[in-house]
């Protein structure tokens, strides 16, 4: 990190800039792209909280927190919150700034009254298995689809 980092809600002026948040070739099939992840939050309004990493006046990452979702979708008031989504610009990774993003959220939920933090990966060998369970996540046992859910006591 140059600077401190910061998260920006996303407007018209930087738009093009968070589109322009790449992951690694190799990481792609792990994480959508942030359009995917604007369209997603254009159609779950109040659940969708996106918001670009910024440090200094340049983009480095983009994440998307999920705030109070029916995790079963069947109305049995198994509400979470956590990390949805997590981009990290290929040339920017290794700075700190997942830890950052990780931390961000956290202190968002904690704000919002939550106890716990999801999140979700895809399993594999450029997975982000290794940095969730590095930053205190316990795996749930729990499967989305083809995709692991951790848990972190806030």
């Amino acid at each position: 990190m140059t600077s401190r980092p910061r998260l920006e809600a996303l407007t018209p002026a930087n738009l093009d800039a968070a589109l322009a948040v790449r992951v690694r070739p190799d990481q792609e099939a792990a994480v959508a792209p942030v359009a995917k992840s604007l369209a997603e939050a254009y159609v779950h309004g109040e659940t969708a909280w996106p918001r670009l990493i910024m440090d200094g006046d340049q983009a480095v990452g983009f994440l998307m927190a999920f705030l109070d979702i029916d995790w079963k979708g069947d109305g049995s008031g198994d509400l979470r919150s956590g990390l949805w989504r997590l981009n990290i610009a290929a040339d920017h990774q290794g700075k700190g700034y997942g830890r950052f993003a990780v931390a961000a959220v956290t202190a968002e939920l904690r704000r919002r009254g939550a106890d716990r933090l999801h999140v979700t990966w895809h399993p594999g060998p450029h997975g982000p298995e290794p940095f969730y369970l590095g930053l205190g996540f316990h795996k749930t046992g729990e499967q989305v689809e083809d995709q692991t859910v951790g848990v972190l006591a806030l």
